[in-house]
């Protein structure tokens, strides 16, 4: 059976027309903020105080978007006869997010969880050149970073946490018994 001649331009008109009739979907975006999904990957935030300078978010990074600087520093030792340590102070740590895209590798390298996504994403410049944020801006966005969601109650335990409590149960048992000589 052939097809009725103009039946393809009445669908198309009837799409178009059920298409004008509904409400529109379109967010104000200055005025309404978006509402973003949890864990929504933003821009990279630094918490500072668990970066030792290792480098291997540098390293692994396959943009070299991170520039990382620091210089040793000589700290006493800590009892009496020990000696002198030497550890790295973080100088300069930026990250040039006109060239980052954004894959997350430097999150994952980072053995001491120094760097987490925020769900930031307003920080557009009229100067490519002002996308190099340092450290204290990456700091800001630290604190913007949502808690990790909450664990499955229904999860196993994990091994490290079960074997320190069956440790301190052996301890408590221990503790209450009842000592030789106590009346």
């Amino acid at each position: 059976m052939a097809p009725i001649p103009g039946s393809g331009l009445a669908k198309g008109l009837a799409v178009t027309l059920r298409t004008m009739t509904r409400k529109t979907v379109t967010e104000q975006y200055p005025q309404a903020q978006p509402e973003l999904p949890p864990r929504t990957r933003g821009v990279i935030g630094l918490f500072e105080e668990n970066c030792t300078v290792c480098m291997l978010c540098a390293r692994e990074c396959p943009d070299w978007c991170i520039y990382i600087d620091s210089h040793k520093e000589t700290v006493p030792p800590a009892a009496p006869g020990g000696r002198e340590r030497s550890r790295n102070v973080l100088d300069r740590f930026a990250i040039d997010f006109s060239l980052c895209m954004y894959c997350g590798i430097c999150i994952e390298v980072c053995p001491f969880d120094a760097l987490f996504w925020s769900p930031e994403f307003e920080y557009a410049e009229t100067d490519i050149r002002d996308l190099t944020h340092e450290r204290d801006k990456l700091r800001e966005w630290m604190w913007t970073v949502p808690a990790p969601p909450a664990l499955d109650p229904a999860a196993e335990e994990p091994k490290e946490i079960a074997a320190a409590r069956k440790t301190a149960e052996k301890l408590a048992a221990a503790q209450a018994e009842p000592q030789e000589g106590d009346s």
